[in-house]
């Protein structure tokens, strides 16, 4: 029985230590679940052997009891007729049954005390296996949501406010009115008449030319 519960006590602090640094918890624990199951299955056939020991040993007990009465009647008889050594002989053989009694009956006290025991042990391996199958339950649950999120993390992770409809178009109109921008103010030059507009307007002016060239050198630069 103890190697039972040490073999118990060994398999839960393994668990215990290991649960929250694993990676994936459920397998774990179902490693632990399939660990126990074995355990339960073996003790339940080891109490169904207790059980039929136990009953053979009550009976070899009674049954010497039984003896051990019977041979005692005997001499009582053998006594009455005059017979001592019938008597003597008789309660030879009840002695011996009185200790075959004693022996059977320390043997099956015993065997009855490992049984409980091990009912005992059963118990408390059947109510650890729901609890950590409820929990096991549970953490599957987790475990997937948690996987899920990270899918839709992966997936969607990366569009922020600029992936959306609504950002796409906000930069189209951006550029769609600074095109019309420039489009205006073209307009607007030619429009302002041939003398604004001549060809010899602004040439030969050291400042025209200076700013003329600077903004071409911007224009060539991406500027």
């Amino acid at each position: 029985m103890s190697i039972i519960r040490r073999v118990r006590d060994i398999t839960l602090a393994t668990l215990n230590e290991h649960l929250e640094k694993a990676e994936d918890p459920v397998k774990l624990i179902d490693q632990f679940l399939w660990a126990t199951r074995e355990e339960i299955i073996q003790s339940e056939r080891l109490h169904a052997k207790y059980s039929t020991h136990g009953q053979h040993l009550k009976m070899q007990w009674l049954q010497a009891e039984q003896q051990k009465e019977k041979r005692e009647q005997q001499a009582v008889t053998a006594l009455k007729a005059g017979e001592e050594q019938l008597a003597r002989i008789a309660l030879h053989e009840k002695a011996s049954a009185e200790e075959r009694s004693a022996q059977y009956r320390d043997l099956y006290e015993q065997s009855r005390l490992n049984m409980e025991d091990l009912e005992k042990t059963l118990q408390e391996m059947r109510s650890e296996y729901q609890i950590v199958y409820d929990k096991r339950e549970y953490y599957s649950a987790r475990m997937e949501s948690l996987k899920l999120q990270q899918r839709m993390n992966s997936r969607y992770g990366a569009v922020g406010s600029s992936g959306k409809p609504e950002g796409m178009f906000r930069r189209l109109d951006d550029r769609i009115s600074c095109l019309e921008h420039e489009a205006r103010s073209l307009r607007d030059l030619r429009q302002g008449g041939p003398d604004y507009a001549g060809p010899q307007r602004g040439v030969g002016n050291p400042q025209v030319e200076l700013e003329l060239e600077q903004l071409k050198r911007k224009l060539g630069q991406g500027g």
